[in-house]
């Protein structure tokens, strides 16, 4: 049996807003990834993705459950060697190029800015051609290192983001909603591009994303994410085959279809989530790898 690298256990994310009101936006949460997969988190806005995403790299502070990432746990009080190997191992790819990326530094120093906290290099030469074998990797150029970000388009500041998790060979990348700022040709580009880095470096990625096609496209196994619970996860076919949630029903009916007459004869499906009672809701085995919550 393969160990996962990544174990999330009843992951509760609460936000304090006031005395009397308090954001419930993860519900206990569990699931697990393993070396080399791609792990689809998809859910309408809102749903508690991205906290998901924060929780696990400690942009967050988690409220309860346990996080275990290549044999550490990481939730609750980090050490410094935890820390250091957290930030090392595992890397974030933002929703806005634009804003994840300081514009009063050039690309190289962006990128370079792990190595350099990590002293990963002897020498500037070294480290200069570490950033430009990099940039070369995601489809830019070495000179393109002594740019700043708003020289770039959507597209290339993205390559400039995934550089910069690559460059440290994290065993995990967070990709959270990667693609959803870009233009459909360049999220084809995108994507691509990280399969072909995973197929090298065999890293794993938790894909959050609401685009469930391209989920589809990328993803081993996905989680379904609805008001903070998840409410169903399985293999990737499985889940798109055959799915046993009403919530992930209402979810794929909604896909668009280029086959303009099985579009003309599609029927939606509608989830009232007012009628489920999440609190109430237990674990429903429907095969070795495909689990939903089922009211009682």
């Amino acid at each position: 049996m393969i160990e996962p690298l990544l174990k999330v256990k009843n992951l509760r994310q609460h936000f304090k807003i006031s005395r009397s009101f308090t954001v419930k936006a993860v519900n206990g949460v569990s699931f697990e990834i393993f070396p080399g997969e791609t792990y689809g988190l998809v859910g309408e806005s809102g749903s508690g993705k991205t906290t998901i995403g924060r929780s696990i790299i400690r942009l967050y502070d988690p409220t309860d459950g346990e996080i275990i990432f290549n044999r550490d746990k990481i939730s609750g009080e980090l050490d410094n060697r935890t820390r250091r190997r957290l930030r090392k191992n595992m890397q974030m790819i933002f929703q806005d190029p634009m804003s994840s990326l300081n514009p009063r530094k050039k690309i190289g120093d962006i990128i370079g800015e792990g190595l350099d906290i990590y002293k990963l290099y002897s020498s500037l030469k070294e480290r200069n051609g570490i950033i430009g074998e990099i940039l070369k990797k995601v489809g830019l150029s070495p000179a393109h290192a002594e740019r700043y970000p708003q020289q770039f388009s959507g597209g290339q500041r993205q390559r400039v983001g995934i550089a910069r998790a690559l460059v440290m060979n994290p065993k995990l990348i967070i990709a959270d909603e990667c693609i959803s700022a870009l233009d459909v040709s360049i999220q084809a580009q995108v994507v691509n591009l990280m399969k072909d880095i995973q197929d090298e470096t065999k890293c794993a990625y938790l894909f959050i994303a609401h685009d469930l096609s391209m989920v589809k496209y990328i993803s081993d196994r996905i989680g379904v994410l609805h008001k903070g619970y998840l409410v169903e996860t399985g293999l990737t076919k499985e889940i798109f085959s055959n799915p046993a949630h009403p919530y992930t029903q209402s979810l794929l009916s909604a896909v668009p279809q280029p086959n303009p007459e099985v579009e003309r004869h599609r029927q939606l499906i509608t989830y009232d989530s007012d009628k489920v009672n999440y609190e109430h809701c237990i674990m429903r085995r429907v095969s070795d790898t495909h689990f939903v919550l089922s009211s009682h």
